[in-house]
Order: structure tokens, then C-alpha cells, then sequence
């Protein structure tokens, strides 16, 4: 224990608890931390006033060699070293003479591609969330346990004087590449952990010439492994979870030339509306060992999981093996099947879309949904976004980067790619419904399975959208989004307003260097 201590950069620590047992990390977060247990055993906790991440709160150091490969801007915030050395001081403050958690994991099931991960809090609930999340190593592999990176979870404390230092608020997440380090003041939603150490992944893996997805995957008995790219509340984790196929994870995957792998070791799931008819792998995951966030409960434990008062982002973590079926080491083969997840605000497009390759790299590129309600601080309601590679807000390099990647290994691997509208249908958003969890399973049925290929297909006006007719499982009217609607002339002008923004969303990509004009796989008025 005195090689972990001199390893971490405090001045005074109290107790060190190293990757302590789950009925130990439970025990720590009742007695002194308010934490509750829900009738099926599940630990429940608050996270403070941030139910969601901090986007407009996360930096990175400007400092060479990172500074040539980071993407500057709204998404990639730079600090100096002298502002960042000023965080990590506020936060050693908070820290230093503390009891703390130490956990060490690993992100990335492939052992070639994985790196070694220690986080630092002195909350006990984090460090049960962390081992959720992340790969616990095997006491033979914590025995030599050297960290690629360390993250310094000092949720307690804040940065008063962020306005003198030209930061956002006074809440930061903020990295250290050069230095393999982060800190993190201010907010005590555990979702920065784990997005955090996804932007490094996303930052390590592509300059290896390796895939870093914001997707869940999964694979049939016959090896096909499907991918499905989304971003919160759009159906990655619900849609992945099948119990005809097995699971390798719900949101975070890498793919080398060996295949998909997951970065993970457990799943991160909404839970407003749960429904245990339409769900029932995850409501079966929520027992002990499961951390329940922000959730109402009676003074029984029983979990009121329509109630979204404190927030429409209530979640729980599992360890993935809590989940029955899932795939062993958490690795497949090369993808099959690609499924874009977008939820359609405006109720525009269609439950399901056969893509051509350049079809493909514009809507990954262009990352359209609907950030939904409690995902990010100030979001109240389903709004419209572009967010590149359904997961630009992780992204430290730029979009193409990874989608260059992306179209080598679809060209590569003959994959097929589809999109997936799980928004609304039938109007907008406050006037149409949200597609239904039947329909939406029966197109990835249909596509897992192969029998779309048997559908005969046709072309939407303005997207240019190839959709089946017909398609087993699925409510025929809803096929075609445009029968769906009452007033037809109105869906035109919701369908030419949507076609507007996705047109001026990908005018960033086509500079003079650019070979990414992709415009004409796009919609055209």
C-alpha cells in the first residue's frame, strides 16, 4: 500500500481503500453517505443538483505533443498549464487528509488495446460505480497494477474564481494528457468518470490507426455482430439488449483489425418509464450490486420509475454480467450490420433506411437526434442537435478522423448500414407519439435477421431515403413517416426544415482541403 500512496500526487492521505469489496463500498455509502437500498437490493443515490454532464465545463491542456491532434473548439476547450496546475491544486486541497477510494481498472477488453486506468474520490458510491463500469482486474493483475492514466475525482470542492481564469462555471472537468491526468470539481454526477475516460480512449485509439465508437454491440449465434450508434436516450443499451443474442456492451467499443471489443465492463442504462414488459433484461439487472440514480422510491425501497422530479435522466449502472446473455470477454468478430440510432424530434424520418456508403458517412457525420430532457444540464425537453459521430461531446480529434476510419472498415468488411428513427412519429415532438419499443425491435429484427433484404423498397422524396414497404412485425403505416402525419402538407414543410438544418449542419465539413463532400448522399431541396 506505501507504492500506492507515493504513487499519488497528495501531500497527506488518510486511509487508502484499494478496490474494495461491492459489500464494502454498499456498507460505506449507507452509513455515511445517505446512499439507500431499493426493494430489489439495488444501492440508490443522489447525485447533488447535476443529474447530467457538464459539456460546456470540460478542457483540455495546451501543450504539445496533444495540441497537434486535439480539435479546438466549443467541444474541445483549451486551459493553459497555469489554469489546469490551479485546478488540480483546488482539488488536492479538497483531497489532501482524506480517507480516500482507490480504484484501479482496466477500459478496453481487447489486452492489446486496453489501458490501466486509477480513479481517486473519497466517495464510496463512485468507487462502487467505477467497478461497474470499468474491468476489475484479477488480483494477479492488481499485484503490478501500473496506471496509464490517473483521474482525481475532487467532487466536493469548486472553483470559486473560474471568471478570472475565463472558465465556463465553477464546476471543471478538465485533462492533462501530457501527464496521464484529470480532475474533476464541482459536480458529483458519476457520468464524468465515465465519459471522461472515453474521450481519452477516443483520443488514444484512432492515432494507433484503431476504431473508438460511441455504440452498444451485440452478436447472434452465428457470430454476426451488429453495431448501434446513438447518444443517450436514443436506444443503444435498450435495443442492444436482446436475450436471442449476446451482449458484448451498451455503449462504448473499439474496433482493430481483430474485431469489436468493449471498453467497458457494465452498463449505464436510463430508467424513467422503465417498463419490466418491454425491458426485462435491464429491470432484472437492477438488484445488488446495481446503483440507482436520482430515482424516487417510497419507505419500502419500491422505485417509482415514472417519477421524473429530480430528473428525466435517471439511470442505473450494473456490472454487464448482470445481464444474462452476454458475449464471453466481451469481443466478436467484424461487424455485419451498422444501425444509426437517431431520435427525430420533428417526426421526419422514417422507423427504418436501408443506406449506401456515402449515404453512411454523411449521417455519421452529421450525428442528428434529439438530446432528451436531463441529459445535459439546462435540456427540459427532446431538442434538435447535431452531434458528429453520435458522440462528438467525447471526440478530442476531429469528426473525420474517425469517420475516415469508419468508411475504411465498412469498405473493408462489407458492412451493411441502416438508420433507425426512434423519435416521433406521426407530428413532432408535443403533438406526434414517440415510436413505439414494438415497432422500433421489429426493424432491428428485420435487419439482424435478414428478412428487410426480402422487402421490397422505395425512395423518399427530399432525404432520398431508401425504406421498406413492408417490412414483419411492423405497423405498415408507419413505414413511410409521411402517412403517419394527418396533414400532409404539413409534414412537407417539417421535412424541408429538417432537410435545411442537416444542409447546414455539414457546410463545416466541406472546406478547400476537404475530401469529405459527402452533400449529395444527403437530402436536396
Amino acid at each position: 500500500m506505501s507504492e500506492i500512496r507515493n504513487s499519488i500526487k497528495l501531500e497527506n492521505i488518510g486511509k487508502i481503500y484499494r478496490n474494495l469489496d461491492i459489500d464494502t463500498l454498499i456498507d460505506h455509502a449507507v452509513e455515511n453517505e445517505g446512499a439507500k437500498i431499493s426493494s430489489s437490493g439495488a444501492l440508490m443515490i443522489d447525485t447533488g443538483i447535476f443529474t447530467g454532464r457538464s459539456p460546456k465545463d470540460k478542457y483540455f491542456v495546451n501543450a504539445d505533443p496533444s495540441n497537434k491532434y486535439i480539435s479546438w473548439g466549443d467541444i474541445n476547450q483549451p486551459i493553459n498549464k497555469e489554469v489546469y496546475d490551479k485546478l488540480k491544486t483546488i482539488s488536492n486541497n479538497q483531497l489532501n487528509g482524506k480517507d480516500l477510494y482507490v480504484t484501479d481498472v482496466f477500459s478496453g477488453s481487447s489486452l492489446e488495446s486496453r489501458k490501466s486506468i486509477r480513479i481517486i474520490t473519497e466517495i464510496a458510491w463512485q468507487a462502487h460505480f467505477v467497478q461497474n463500469m470499468f474491468i476489475v482486474p484479477t488480483a494477479k493483475e492488481l499485484e503490478d497494477f501500473e496506471p496509464d492514466f490517473t483521474l482525481y475525482n475532487a467532487c466536493k470542492t469548486t472553483n470559486p474564481n473560474f471568471k478570472d481564469d475565463n472558465l465556463h462555471s465553477e464546476v471543471f472537468v478538465a485533462f492533462n494528457i501530457e501527464e496521464n491526468e484529470a480532475v474533476i470539481g464541482g459536480t458529483w454526477y458519476a457520468g464524468e468518470i465515465k465519459k471522461g475516460i472515453f474521450s481519452m480512449m477516443n483520443y488514444w485509439l484512432p492515432l494507433d490507426g484503431k476504431m473508438a465508437m460511441h455504440c452498444s454491440a451485440n452478436v447472434g449465434k452465428d457470430g454476426d455482430t451488429a453495431l448501434f450508434f446513438g447518444l443517450s436516450g436514443t436506444g443503444k443499451t435498450t435495443l442492444s439488449t436482446d436475450p436471442n443474442r449476446a451482449l458484448i456492451g451498451d455503449d462504448e467499443h473499439g474496433w482493430d483489425d481483430n474485431g469489436v471489443f468493449n471498453f467497458e465492463g457494465g452498463c449505464y442504462a436510463k430508467v424513467i418509464n422503465l417498463d419490466p414488459s418491454s425491458e426485462p433484461e435491464i429491470f432484472a439487472a437492477i438488484k445488488k450490486g446495481a446503483i440507482l440514480e436520482n430515482v424516487v422510491a417510497n419507505e419500502n425501497g419500491e422505485v417509482d420509475y415514472s417519477d421524473g422530479s429530480k430528473t428525466e435522466n435517471t439511470r442505473v449502472s450494473y456490472p454487464i454480467n448482470h445481464i444474462e446473455n452476454i458475449q464471453p470477454n466481451s469481443q466478436a468478430g467484424h461487424p455485419k450490420n451498422i444501425i444509426f440510432l437517431s431520435a427525430d424530434a420533428y417526426g421526419v424520418l422514417p422507423p427504418v433506411s436501408k443506406l449506401t456508403k456515402e449515404q453512411a458517412m454523411y449521417y455519421f457525420l452529421s450525428g442528428y437526434t434529439a438530446k432528451v430532457a436531463g441529459t445535459e444540464r439546462g435540456i427540459k425537453e427532446p431538442t434538435a442537435t447535431f452531434s458528429a459521430c453520435f458522440g462528438e461531446a467525447f471526440l478530442p480529434l476531429h469528426p473525420t478522423d474517425y469517420a475516415k476510419l469508419l468508411g475504411e472498415k465498412i469498405d473493408q468488411h462489407n458492412v451493411n448500414v441502416y438508420l433507425v428513427n426512434t423519435g416521433w412519429t406521426g407530428g413532432a415532438y408535443g403533438t406526434g407519439s414517440r415510436m413505439t419499443i414494438k415497432n422500433t425491435r421489429a426493424c432491428i429484427n428485420g435487419i439482424l435477421d435478414g428478412n428487410i433484404e426480402d422487402s421490397e423498397f422505395e425512395t423518399t422524396p427530399i432525404f432520398n431515403l431508401s425504406i421498406p414497404k413492408t417490412l414483419k412485425g411492423v405497423d405498415t403505416e408507419v413505414l413511410n413517416p409521411r402517412n403517419t402525419w394527418e396533414n400532409k402538407e404539413a409534414y412537407d414543410e417539417a421535412a424541408k426544415n429538417l432537410a435545411s438544418m442537416y444542409i447546414e449542419n455539414f457546410k463545416k465539413y466541406l472546406t478547400d482541403d476537404s475530401d469529405f463532400d459527402f452533400t449529395s448522399a444527403g437530402p436536396a431541396l
